[in-house]
């Protein structure tokens, strides 16, 4: 039985360029999960508790004559005994290796499921980076209007405003930070179809043509063509899943799970596992 490719390496492969914005109490931006910025994000701060490493600690310099000496003489150290290797029991051959490779990345590229992702998606995305910024110049406006009134107000009305500022932005917050989850988690429903029925796909594509092993084409130096299953993994994903589910914008996927109108992942560990020999997939390439 030869092993299923691991569900992080395609998750990882088929990550798409979704991204979103949300607002932190700094204003930061926050993205994460299954978005990757159009643009580059700032570098992530360091996180509370680290320390840096400490120095290391210098040691005295030996005279030039005697470092010399023990650069050029080895040290001599004790040896134990181990024990004697046995041999061991022959064994039957392993079967002849059928190699095939597949870019996993590529096929994505012409899955007509992750292009509708990344059309619904990235629309709800803009849509809340929209949203966002005009929600951030309201906060301006009022902060610059409570700036200008500031003389002609008591300290306790002035309080009052900032503080009902506070709270709108505050709620604000939550609610994108709530709007940025539910995007995620859609994308990461979409995506699981995908992933699921490509292993399927590579699966039945690599049986048919003999292969016992299939490999990350971006890992594979030299190759022939008809080693490259590539482009008929894309061709059957696309006739068996043109489309995915993908939750409605305002239905919150946790919230959908309790329901108990499809299965979730956590029923995954209680389905039986694929029958059949399964391709290998080296799980160490990413997406490139």
């Amino acid at each position: 039985m030869m092993r299923l490719c691991t569900k992080a390496a395609l998750l990882g492969a088929v990550c798409l360029s979704l991204s979103v914005n949300v607002v932190s109490p700094a204003h930061a931006q926050s993205g994460g999960g299954w978005f990757v910025p159009k643009a580059a994000q700032p570098a992530a701060p360091a996180q509370a508790g680290r320390h840096a490493a400490p120095a290391p600690v210098a040691m005295p310099s030996a005279p030039a004559d005697s470092q010399e000496a023990a650069d050029q003489t080895p040290p001599v150290l004790p040896q134990p005994n181990i024990p004697t290797a046995p041999d061991v029991a022959k064994e039957a051959p392993p079967p002849t290796t059928i190699i095939g490779v597949i870019s996993v990345g590529g096929v994505m590229r012409q899955s007509t499921a992750a292009a509708q992702i990344e059309r619904v998606l990235g629309g709800r995305r803009d849509a809340l980076a929209q949203d966002l910024q005009k929600e951030q110049a309201a906060w301006r406006d009022e902060q610059q209007t409570l700036q200008s009134q500031a003389k002609s107000m008591g300290s306790d009305q002035i309080q009052a405003r900032e503080r009902a500022l506070q709270a709108r932005v505050m709620k604000a917050q939550r609610d994108f930070r709530n709007r940025n989850r539910i995007i995620q988690e859609a994308a990461q429903v979409s995506l699981n179809q995908i992933e699921r029925e490509l292993v399927q796909v590579i699966q039945k594509v690599s049986t048919a043509h003999g292969m016992n092993l299939v490999l990350h084409s971006e890992q594979v130096a030299l190759h022939v063509d008809g080693q490259d299953i590539t482009n008929e993994v894309a061709v059957q994903l696309n006739k068996i899943l043109p489309s995915v589910f993908i939750p409605d914008a305002n239905v919150d996927p946790e919230e959908l799970a309790k329901s108990g109108k499809m299965p979730t992942t956590a029923d995954a560990p209680q389905q039986g596992p694929a029958t059949g020999p399964a391709p290998v997939v080296n799980p160490a390439a990413g997406n490139q």
